[in-house]
């Protein structure tokens, strides 16, 4: 395969998935989760839930197949779902958008963000600038697009970047400002003195900013501030979230683009033409969970924020340092306290020395930065809490405790 030529072979090198001689080589969560099947580890790496979301919420696809919902849904989506993120942006962040114009149902948020970057970016002149560690579609999209990914590194232990780093890295050939928040891998939430710097940078520069906030209903201690909130910042800013993890329905694969209509409008050029549209019953059935009473809302980010507690007390008693997330799924520790000088040779091992899986945090920094990053690991906390606690269990063999 390494002698077929094509923008395969960028996507996959600026993913880190190319190897010298020019194979595609499998992604780390590939390879940690076969390890996990292989050995019987717990599988504390891939972020999805084990268990099921709201029962309304299945029984309305359900309901939605029955009643034969089944064929293509309009491009931009069933109205129905349209004008329920719309509702959910005006409910919660007080954002008011017009939901035929404003927003797009897309294949999840990682089809919303190729489909977004591929539409805004316009040669390999344009730079993309992410915190780093970032999710590691970012690189890949960005490179598939044939921009060049610009990385302002996050510091540990709480993963916030230095204003000075990320007013270097924006400049007149910044197209886009990529922001997760909250942020996978690392749990952090961006303080609101970065959300404004990001805001005057993309002004300064005339970029576009792109957040990805599929986790924002999983903050630990006050409301998500979406970006598009802040002053100055809606008439240049496209927000992505989706379903998945809000609503612990990973495989639905329903998500969304929000924002100015002449920006939305360009992702659509590009998304109607990579898949049309998603499956069709998902999108009533995530509309009636969007429209779900807010103590649903607020017991999703207290079971994950009690799940998290559960993750870094067991992962404290083993003996990492434990960088506290904010948000998100995940908590990232350091092994060096547990001899650790490489994360990947350490999660590799990790199964066979206390039967769990983790994934080294250097999968999700460019290879420059590697060295920095160099002992991190990051665990998912979506998961039962009797896993979480059996994993905690034998993560204690590590330490002798």
């Amino acid at each position: 395969m390494n002698t077929i030529p094509g923008a395969w072979q960028r996507t996959a090198r600026g993913a880190g998935l190319l190897a010298a001689d020019g194979r595609a080589v499998p992604t780390i969560f590939a390879e940690m989760t076969a390890l996990a099947t292989s050995t019987g580890a717990i599988n504390l790496g891939q972020g999805f839930p084990d268990e099921d979301g709201p029962e309304v919420v299945l029984e309305a696809a359900r309901r939605a197949i029955a009643d034969g919902v089944n064929q293509y849904a309009p491009g931009r989506g069933f109205p129905e779902l349209l004008t329920a993120i719309a509702e959910h942006q005006k409910r919660f962040y007080g954002l008011e958008l017009d939901p035929a114009r404003e927003v797009l149902v897309t294949v999840g948020a990682t089809e919303a963000l190729a489909a977004t970057l591929l539409a805004l970016i316009d040669g390999p002149d344009d730079e993309v600038v992410v915190f780093e560690p970032y999710y590691d579609s970012y690189a890949a999209s960005v490179a598939l697009a044939g921009a060049r990914l610009v990385g302002v590194p996050l510091r540990w232990p709480d993963f916030q970047p230095d204003l000075d780093d990320l007013a270097s890295a924006v400049n007149d050939r910044t197209r886009v400002i990529l922001v997760n928040d909250p942020h996978n891998p690392t749990g952090t939430v961006f303080s609101r003195e970065v959300l404004d710097e990001v805001v005057r940078l993309a002004h300064l520069h005339d970029a576009i900013i792109v957040t990805d906030e599929v986790y924002e209903h999983l903050v630990f201690d006050g409301p998500h501030v979406p970006i598009a909130t802040l002053p100055g910042a809606a008439e240049r800013t496209l927000s992505i979230s989706s379903a998945g993890k809000t609503f612990s329905l990973t495989g639905w694969k329903t998500g969304w683009v929000t924002g100015p209509a002449e920006l939305v409008t360009a992702v659509l050029a590009v998304k109607q033409f990579l898949t049309y549209v998603g499956g069709s019953p998902f999108q009533p059935a995530i509309a009636a969970g969007l429209r779900l009473p807010d103590a649903f809302f607020a017991s999703v980010a207290a079971t994950m924020a009690a799940k998290a507690k559960v993750l870094g007390t067991g992962l404290r008693a083993a003996g990492f340092d434990v960088s506290s997330p904010g948000g998100s799924y995940f908590t990232v520790v350091d092994a060096a306290p547990l001899g650790a000088t490489d994360a990947g040779t350490f999660c590799r091992e990790l199964p066979a020395r206390a039967g769990v899986v983790g994934i080294p945090l250097t999968a999700f920094v460019s290879p420059a930065r590697r060295d920095r990053y160099a002992t991190l690991v990051r665990f998912a906390a979506c998961k039962r809490v009797e896993v979480l606690s059996d994993a905690a269990e034998r993560l204690a063999s590590l330490s002798g405790a």
